[in-house]
């Protein structure tokens, strides 16, 4: 079974990172995940401890961000009976829940700098401290950390500790974000409706070319997450249609009209296609006072094609 098959796509840049992470996967390193909100940290970091000696371990995880952080030493180290108000007993940390296993620190730039030292430690000795504790205990817990902030920045105004940030940074996977990796939301879609029609037993619907097109142009802010969103609402909504791009919600707008504008739409009585080529180019030409390279690039062609172009056309240089 490939553990990395839930990650999705096919673009180098996604390959490239997930090569990486399967050699990660069979060490025991400190790693790093980061990536923008939503480009899937959660999934590369469960498919990391699947893949490695420690998968039949306990795999626990922890939004840093989602704990007052009144609560998040107690939660991460554990604390001793009277420790503070409400401390009627006892209580074991997720450190001590992991043991053996991982432990998954999700937007670990939420950390407190208090707790950042004591995590620093553990990372440094393998020992922790629970609130209110005298004794240290230790385990043996591999740490999975990922950040949707640039730590570096926060290193620089003073909310990050730079030694605990080179002590996570062993080894640092990248997840791309969608924009940049467009090429593999034609994958994404199918692999979404596919799982969205299974659970909700629908039919699957389909995306027209144009469609796909918008989907491509879209600059996806909230990454592949947007995207799953996305296509649950419309499997739903649109079981078994084909999607039109009146279909997509507002915020695709300008994307569809990006799209609309620069698609190139055959006339009833059709065209001489060497006699409109030979037109644009000329007119590239023109627009540009005869610059090659900026023809080119205006034409979406390499320098030598558009000099085999003029040439086959017969086109005087200008």
């Amino acid at each position: 079974m490939d553990n990395f098959n839930s990650i999705i796509g096919q673009s180098p840049a996604l390959e490239a990172l997930i090569r990486s992470a399967r050699v990660v996967a069979a060490t025991d390193v400190t790693v790093l995940i980061k990536g923008e909100t939503g480009t899937g940290k959660e999934v590369l970091a469960t498919a990391i401890q699947k893949d490695s000696p420690r998968a039949n371990k306990p795999f626990i995880t922890l939004n840093c961000a989602a704990l007052p952080e009144s609560l998040v030493e107690s939660e991460i180290f554990g604390h001793k009976k009277g420790a503070f108000t409400g401390a009627v007993a006892d209580k074991q940390g997720l450190f001590q829940a992991a043991d053996g296993g991982t432990l998954f620190l999700d937007e670990i730039n939420s950390l407190p700098l208090s707790i950042q030292s004591k995590l620093l430690r553990f990372l440094e000795s393998g020992e922790c401290m629970p609130v209110g504790g005298t004794k240290p205990y230790k385990v043996n817990v591999r740490v999975i950390a990922a950040t949707n902030s640039d730590l570096n920045e926060l290193i620089a105004s003073g909310e990050f500790r730079n030694d605990l940030y080179f002590r996570l940074n062993v080894v640092p996977l990248e997840l791309p974000a969608l924009h940049q990796r467009r090429e593999d939301i034609d994958l994404l879609t199918k692999h979404f409706f596919a799982h969205f029609a299974a659970v909700h037993s629908l039919e699957m619907p389909t995306f027209s070319r144009q469609t796909l097109k918008a989907l491509r142009s879209y600059q996806w802010p909230g990454n592949v997450r947007e995207l799953r969103n996305l296509c649950e609402r419309l499997c739903i909504l649109l079981s078994g249609r084909v999607i039109e791009p009146e279909n997509l919600p507002r915020e695709f707008n300008r994307a569809i009209a990006s799209t609309s504008s620069s698609e190139f739409i055959l006339p009833e009585f059709g065209v001489q296609l060497d006699a409109l080529e030979a037109d644009m180019i000329y007119q590239a030409l023109v627009r540009t006072k005869g610059n090659r390279s900026k023809s080119a690039r205006l034409l979406g062609i390499s320098r030598d094609t558009l000099l085999y172009r003029i040439q086959k056309h017969g086109l005087a240089t200008h």
